[in-house]
């Protein structure tokens, strides 16, 4: 109950609650900035009305989702002062560029072309206006890779020397710290399933309406274009992150052994689909491996030998002293199976949903649709039957849910598997937290914090429901006519913005 309850396992909660509720907005801000811009991009080439109120639609999505996004985000810089001003002070020389980086693109170069976009329909020409937004989605991503290259110092220190007298590390190589392979291979694995959440996003809600058949010419539209970013997202997913296990098992052996419950090593060594074990025992009770697989995922090899827990535990013990280098394992080793698992289900339903409705050419004459008519689902030459057309529609809907449970743990995962380091090999989590802060304090802080997130929770819910039902907008002649010259004319200029709706 002590251990429970201590300073440092409290914060490490509050740190997780916090965390894992913000990321939950930072896959759809990075996906839906550049899947607006892209089809605003397609109303300017083509000036057909259905892109023009789809980006009114995934608009008006996009900056509920990054309102409630930077909100819960401010609380991340304020805990690092909080609960973990030792940390601060050991990783603060390291962390301050890449995070000043991601402060002024964020707050500066973003938050001023989101003003120029959401104030700007009936105001600027559409070629600048539609720059705007692609300067948004730039500033999205660039933002996520500073974030990210401070994390993946965490998970592999370099660039650095260590400043004994002072306690703590400094920075000399900052080209070294944003262009190191567990930076790269973390963006990319990062970007493709932030782009995977969003075509889920999109896909569902598309679902829903062409369901109930609503605004049907923008809803078709939208499920092809989600559809496609699915299937490219999650193959693009699944390759980073076959790159980043790479990377990962060579920098942290003892995450990969945990991620497969690998408790001795072995040559070849098995993939585990499932296992069951004695933790205490440092062994495994039941166990479905596919033998090989797990050498070929380490090393390109399928002969070849990866050190189990026990091992790597050893090696780490003779390294670093005395102590129990092991992760929580059960976390890290389903923590994994949930993210491949529900990451790979979004793949397959996309590519299901993009097969059922097919182009109109590689349809029988009898079951093509117009643009203004909800697609048959054709499974072969037949469609399926209204019944499991509903049921498509409906996991579909649901679809939407599962990328963003496979970012949630992939990141419990990375951070939980690099126990019990926090500066994996150089600081220990239990060394990091504030020493001067109370049990209480940091459980006081805790609850406000949930509390707080929970009512925010509902607000954006709320927000969310209330939006998609409502639909696409209807468009004003202002929309299908913006000026061509800054400013719009000067007889319309206290004219309320058409964005504003």
């Amino acid at each position: 109950m002590d251990l429970a309850l201590a300073p440092e396992t409290l914060a490490r909660w509050q740190f997780g609650i916090t965390t894992v509720y913000h990321f939950l907005f930072v896959p759809l801000t990075i996906s839906l900035a550049a899947l607006t811009a892209g089809l605003q991009t397609a109303w300017v080439r083509t000036e057909k009305e259905k892109y023009l109120r789809a980006t009114k639609f995934w608009g008006k999505l996009f900056l509920i989702n990054i309102a409630m996004g930077v909100v819960t985000g401010i609380v991340q810089e304020f805990q690092f002062g909080m609960n973990w001003s030792d940390y601060s002070r050991f990783v603060g020389d390291i962390f301050g560029a890449p995070l000043a980086f991601e402060a002024l693109i964020a707050f500066f170069f973003e938050s001023t072309f989101i003003g120029l976009w959401i104030f700007g329909w009936d105001k600027l020409p559409k070629k600048i206006h539609l720059a705007c937004i692609w300067m948004v989605s730039l500033g999205t991503v660039l933002s996520a890779y500073f974030i990210l290259a401070a994390n993946s110092w965490m998970q592999h220190p370099v660039g650095y020397r260590m400043n004994e007298e002072r306690g703590r590390a400094e920075l000399t190589d900052f080209w070294r710290v944003l262009t190191q392979d567990t930076a790269l291979t973390q963006f990319f694995h990062t970007i493709t399933a932030a782009f995977l959440v969003g075509g889920a996003f999109m896909v569902g809600i598309s679902a829903f309406h062409l369901a109930r058949k609503k605004h049907i010419p923008v809803m078709r539209s939208s499920l092809r274009v989600g559809l496609v970013v699915m299937i490219i997202a999650g193959m693009g997913t699944a390759l980073s992150g076959d790159m980043l296990g790479k990377v990962m098992f060579k920098q942290q052996p003892m995450k990969m052994a945990a991620a497969e419950a690998l408790w001795d090593g072995e040559a070849p060594a098995p993939f585990s689909v499932f296992a069951y074990g004695d933790v205490d025992k440092g062994h495994n009770k039941v166990a479905i491996e596919i033998p090989g697989l797990l050498s070929f995922l380490a090393n390109n090899d399928f002969d070849s030998f990866v050190p189990g827990i026990n091992d790597v535990n050893k090696a780490e013990q003779e390294k670093f002293g005395p102590g129990d280098y092991r992760p929580n394992i059960p976390v890290a080793y389903w923590g994994f199976r949930w993210m491949i698992g529900f990451g790979m289900a979004s793949l397959g339903i996309g590519v299901l949903g993009l097969w059922l409705t097919r182009k109109r050419f590689l349809l029988p004459p009898g079951l093509r649709t117009g643009e203004d008519e909800v697609p048959h689902l054709v499974l072969f030459k037949k469609a399926l039957s209204p019944k499991f057309s509903q049921l498509y529609w409906l996991v579909a809907l649901w679809t939407m849910c599962f990328p963003l449970l496979a970012n949630s743990w992939g990141w419990i995962f990375t951070e939980m598997g690099r126990q019990p380091w926090v500066v994996y090999g150089v600081l220990r989590t239990r060394d990091a937290v504030s020493p001067n802060v109370s049990q209480g304090e940091v459980l006081t802080s805790m609850i406000g914090f949930t509390l707080l997130y929970a009512v925010l929770a509902v607000i954006e819910v709320r927000l969310m429901v209330k939006y998609v039902k409502a639909g696409p907008p209807e468009l004003t002649e202002a929309d299908l006519n913006p000026p061509t010259k800054v400013g719009g004319d000067d007889k319309n200029a206290d004219r309320p913005m058409a964005f504003s709706y």
